[in-house]
């Protein structure tokens, strides 16, 4: 939203224009004008007021909508307009912030030709707003499954969506069905067993533990292949909030925490597009087969995301305090890492090419089982765990590691830009992270420290190595120390993976920058 204490010049695009007056308020006048890619709004000279002008652009608006005035002898019609405009907040930081208008149209002597004249307006914004950004994939009045999970982060989640996201999706004219998860799996079993096609996409209102049920529920379906393209949204419930800050980067949104990421992702939500999302096939040494849409932690990292458990009362902040407290006692684990590079990284990324053919590497070979055929996903990187690596994989010389990080997303916590170098949700790429035992407990702290604005990339920091793989295996020597996949706790074994190149499908609103 733009303010101007000039006029704005009149533009040849001009769609509509006409003369209202605001509502509430004293009779001031305003001169519309509608364009292609915004609401220009004329204040008229009073009094010792000088005109203004301002500009709502429509890729900001979420909703519109007619109604009549309350007084029965009232010939008015009204509409009212609803931006979520990025706007500074307090500090140096830029959020989406709710801008509202309503105007009472009222140049004819009936209700009905005033109403009509509303009602031309609002089709007129929503046609243009819908028009705004990526072709519109879903339903112009989506219906979504939002599941919610009430315990966590501080537990807050059910009371945050009621307040925050709720009003948002009344604006925006999104239909929904809530359901507030009361167990662990209860979100994998619903999404493996219900028919999903009644849901336009599946919204997750949690940490990253609720998305990784639902993520493995898809992939468990006899339709797995269709399952797995349902689309999924994420909106910030949990102190982690990876995914959720990862969104909202991708989305061209500053970082930002809490009730403004929350807000940002649920305008995301309401105008962003299913975009391909990554997904890394996981195979445990007991033949578990785990999907994952975020990271792979053995080390320092998972350690601090488990054992900071004990302080969930905090947020997100419980992270920080983790860190110091594990830096107090370091630990190492013995393993071997191998990974296979990938080749095929470019600084410039066609995101084009990966929404039109995501799935071209992702091979589904015919499996029969006692009668029954299934398709599954082929790992055509990985050889058996009991097998050596191939030959053109790299094996890390040292065997002894501070952390392992296999990371496919921007962010790691809502505040740790851990991969800066990821500008999408379908890269097709694992970003590997390593630290070997050599590495001080003060580059660990400036990692960390560093880690909030992305910047630790820019430097070098002993001992730490970051190398971009398509597939990786991690053998501890020793089955101590905590492994996760996007968070939650696995088994310590020896583990491997393939990335799945856009398998997957979330909401985003890509960068036009």
């Amino acid at each position: 939203m733009e303010k101007h204490h000039e006029p704005l010049k009149a533009s040849s695009d001009v769609l509509l224009s006409d003369t209202f007056t605001l509502v509430p308020s004293e009779g001031l006048l305003l001169s519309l004008q509608l364009t292609k890619t915004e609401l220009q709004v004329h204040s008229q000279p009073s009094g010792h007021h000088a005109p203004t002008s301002t500009r709502l652009f429509l890729t900001d608006c979420i909703g519109c909508r007619t109604f009549k005035g309350k007084d029965p002898a009232d010939i008015g019609g009204y509409f009212t307009v609803v931006f979520y405009p990025l706007m500074m907040g307090k500090g140096s930081t830029a959020y989406r912030q709710r801008v509202s208008r309503t105007f009472r149209a009222g140049t004819f002597q009936g209700r009905d030709q005033n109403m009509q004249v509303a009602r031309t307006w609002v089709q007129t914004i929503q046609q243009l707003a819908d028009q705004q950004g990526e072709p519109y994939f879903l339903p112009t009045s989506p219906h979504f499954l939002v599941l919610v999970n009430p315990h966590g982060g501080t537990g807050k989640a059910l009371e945050l969506f009621q307040k925050h996201v709720i009003p948002i999706l009344m604006e925006a004219d999104v239909h929904f069905t809530l359901l507030v998860t009361e167990r662990p799996n209860q979100a994998r079993e619903l999404v493996r067993d219900q028919d999903l096609s009644r849901w336009d996409a599946i919204v997750v209102m949690s940490g990253d533990g609720l998305i990784f049920e639902v993520v493995n529920g898809l992939m468990e379906r006899p339709d797995w292949m269709v399952a797995i393209k349902k689309p999924l949204a994420i909106l910030p419930g949990g102190s982690g909030n990876a995914l959720a800050a990862s969104v909202n980067h991708y989305s061209g949104q500053q970082q930002v925490m809490g009730t403004k990421l929350l807000i940002n992702c649920s305008f995301v939500l309401c105008k962003g597009q299913p975009q391909p999302l990554d997904i890394v096939s996981l195979t445990t040494l007991s033949e578990k087969r785990i999907y994952s849409f975020l990271s792979l932690a053995w080390g320092f990292i998972s350690d601090v995301d488990i054992e900071s458990e004990k302080y969930r009362f905090m947020g997100s902040i419980r992270f920080s305090f983790g860190t110091l407290v594990r830096l107090t006692a370091l630990r190492t684990y013995r393993g071997r890492l191998s990974y296979v590079k990938d080749s095929t990284l470019s600084k410039t990324k066609d995101l084009d090419t990966i929404t039109n053919n995501p799935s071209s590497d992702n091979k589904c070979p015919v499996i029969q089982t006692d009668g029954v055929v299934k398709e599954e996903l082929e790992d055509s990187l990985l050889v058996p765990l009991g097998q050596p690596v191939p030959s053109h994989w790299t094996v890390v010389q040292e065997d002894e590691f501070v952390l392992v990080l296999a990371l496919y997303q921007s962010h790691l916590g809502a505040d740790l830009y851990t991969a800066p170098m990821v500008q999408n949700l379908g890269e097709g790429n694992i970003h590997l992270f390593y630290a070997t035992s050599r590495i001080s407990r003060g580059s660990l702290l400036k990692l960390f420290l560093s880690m909030e604005k992305g910047t630790h990339m820019d430097t070098e920091i002993a001992h730490l190595v970051h190398v971009p793989v398509k597939a990786f295996r991690i053998e501890p020597l020793q089955n101590t120390g905590i492994m996760t996949v996007d968070g939650e706790v696995i088994p310590c074994e020896p583990i491997q993976g393939q990335i799945h190149r856009g398998l997957g499908c979330c909401i985003s609103a890509p960068s036009k920058t």
